[in-house]
């Protein structure tokens, strides 16, 4: 479907920008991959920049929901109190008198900036998230509804800008230099947002072309720098953004040399990555990529990233010890929360400098080891796929533990924190397995997982979704789980298990809001049936007897208790108590959940 060209940047341009961009991303995400070379040869850079996007494609459409919900939320709540004056409903932030709910230009890209800045993956993604940032600064200082050229100008120059500041060492002839140039030929650039964005996509592509110039290792490969193409592609979407016109692709697909191993031929001309053999359109003859010669290049033994939370004073003082330990410092962010990507021997050693600054917290760790990235594809022997596997989502340490145990390969989703798509199809590939059953464990992820199961269909992996709302309900799943029977079988086996527990979960209201049950206030505890809020209550314990009975009261066997770091064993011992003397042949079982975000969960089945 045709995109319908934006004059201004304002909310829904953000929006249109960064979906085009994920779209793009994804198209070029294996090309980009395979001519990765700078600075680790681990060819990801295609595969980082998506999952940096597609989280602040996340953040940004959060927005436009939260805003959206907000304006149907104000009719709800003024057509409820009509007949009650002293009903006391407060005013809905972002919601005019027009209703239309519509997030403010400066909403929408600090939600671009910060989404990317929690996603940001790797070393260009976490530039990549910088560069957003920068913009969004300009964004969202200008105080209007909607920016210009002029504004979009200043935009392009600060990102480059602070990018360049992020890194601890520049080297010219990777996405820095790209950034730069796309800034300078901005702002020579006169007009809309569309004459500027075209001439920082121009200025990127030629500045894109010149990379393996400046840089020899992607001049022995024989290829432009990849996370440079990357910023191409994401530039391009602007352009599409504001013209409507989708830019000239600038890499194709990767070819494939002797033993499998993915190569690159590179227009050097434009910069253009080929694949199909032929020489380019004027006649020079393009190169190969020898990849072989590439991964023998030494370096760090990992990759370490992880968000913070610290002032900046102690970031400043985080730069220099990581400045000590390794390479491919980048450390972005700002307002008390920053991204942290280096290169190091000592993991641990970086870690503990990030604990001294703040609070270190989704913490990844690469090795960059034998059999990874300094080895070829024809070195590497071929790791056997399990029959089956399952692939789920879990709110905590302690539940991710026990689907450990259980034989799953777990994806973490941090309060507030959900997993992209990219991240379950890191997590299938991961579990290496023909067959796989995925579980989201969450109402919100289904779509999210539905995309991911899409692409991993297509690398030749069976794949089906059982749509668990809840993290009890995919314990129940995992219960009658059996391998050794045919797929389709025990996928409905599966999914009977799940469809028959019903899920609930105890929570404290964060603000005033209007609910099935009535109008909570911030703090309350709210106990949730089936995604509903059921109970309003004042009392942990209290307020979980409630929503026990409630959901006792139409039968079942089974009671599953997940608790929260927050909640003391007596609540636990309290409820097996309850259900002991009230509901005679039903067991209950405890488990700790970890930083799971509620403060309780609640299985029966």
């Amino acid at each position: 479907m045709a995109q319908v060209p934006q004059t201004f940047f304002d909310a829904l341009a953000v929006r249109t920008w960064c979906g085009l961009a994920l779209e793009t991303l994804g198209r070029a995400r294996e090309e980009i991959d395979a001519i990765n070379v700078y600075p680790v040869a681990d060819g990801d850079t295609g595969t980082n920049l998506y999952l940096t996007v597609e989280s602040a494609v996340a953040a940004v459409e959060a927005v436009f929901a939260g805003h959206a919900a907000g304006a149907e939320a104000a009719v709800g709540a003024k057509s409820a109190g009509a007949g009650f004056p002293d009903a006391g409903f407060p005013h809905t932030a972002g919601v005019d008198a027009g209703g239309a709910g519509e997030p403010t230009l400066a909403d929408a890209a600090r939600a671009m900036a910060h989404g990317a800045l929690i996603g940001a993956r790797g070393n260009s993604g976490t530039i990549l998230a910088q560069l957003l940032r920068g913009m969004a600064q300009v964004l969202a200082d200008d105080d209007t509804a909607r920016a210009d050229g002029r504004c979009l100008r200043l935009a392009l120059r600060h990102a480059a800008d602070s990018a360049r500041r992020a890194v601890a060492h520049p080297v010219e002839g990777t996405v820095l230099t790209v950034a730069s140039a796309a800034a300078d030929a901005a702002d020579g650039a006169e007009g809309d947002c569309g004459t500027v964005a075209r001439a920082a996509y121009d200025g990127a592509r030629t500045a894109l072309a010149a990379t393996p110039g400046q840089l020899p290792v992607l001049e022995r490969a024989g290829v432009v720098d990849a996370g440079g193409r990357g910023l191409v592609a994401v530039l391009g979407a602007l352009v599409e953004t504001f013209t409507g016109e989708r830019a000239r692709a600038v890499v194709a697909s990767a070819c494939t040399g002797p033993a499998g191993v993915p190569h690159a031929r590179v227009d050097r001309a434009e910069g253009h990555v080929l694949a199909d053999g032929h020489a380019p359109a004027d006649g020079a003859p393009g190169e190969c990529a020898d990849s072989a010669a590439v991964p023998g290049q030494e370096g760090p033994a990992f990759e370490v990233i992880y968000l913070l939370e610290a002032e900046d004073a102690a970031v400043e003082r985080l730069r220099g010890r990581l400045d000590t330990l390794g390479d491919s410092l980048v450390v972005v962010g700002g307002d008390g929360l920053w991204n942290v990507h280096v290169h190091v021997d000592d993991a641990g050693a970086a870690v503990e400098a990030g604990i001294e600054a703040g609070r270190p917290h989704r913490i990844r760790i690469t090795h960059f080891g034998a059999g990874d990235v300094h080895t070829t594809g024809a070195e590497r022997p071929p790791r056997e796929r399990a029959q089956r596997a399952v692939v789920a989502v879990v709110p905590g340490e302690g539940l991710a533990g026990l689907y450990a145990e259980a034989g799953a390969t777990t994806v973490l989703a941090r309060p507030g924190e959900p997993p992209a798509s990219g991240e379950l199809v890191q997590a299938v590939r991961r579990a290496h397995a023909r067959e796989v059953v995925l579980l989201p464990n969450d109402a919100d992820l289904r779509h999210t997982a539905a995309a991911a199961a899409e692409q991993v269909r297509t690398e030749g992996v069976r794949v089906a979704l059982i749509p668990t709302r809840s993290a009890v309900q995919g314990i129940a799943a995992l219960a009658v789980h059996e391998p050794d029977r045919r797929f389709d079988e025990d996928v409905v086996s599966m999914t009977s298990a799940a469809g028959a527990t019903r899920y609930a979960e105890v929570t404290v209201a964060e603000r005033q809001s209007w609910t099935m049950a009535g109008i909570c206030q911030a703090g309350d505890v709210l106990g949730l049936i089936d995604g509903d809020v059921a109970v309003i209550g004042s009392d942990l314990a209290v307020t979980a007897e409630t929503v026990l009975d409630r959901m006792l009261s139409a039968g079942g066997e089974m009671v599953t208790l997940v608790l929260g770091d927050d909640v003391p064993d007596s609540v636990a011992g309290h409820l097996e108590g309850r259900v002991r003397e009230g509901y005679l042949a039903v067991d209950t079982v405890v488990y700790r959940g970890g930083r799971q975000g509620a403060l309780l969960l609640i299985g029966v089945e």
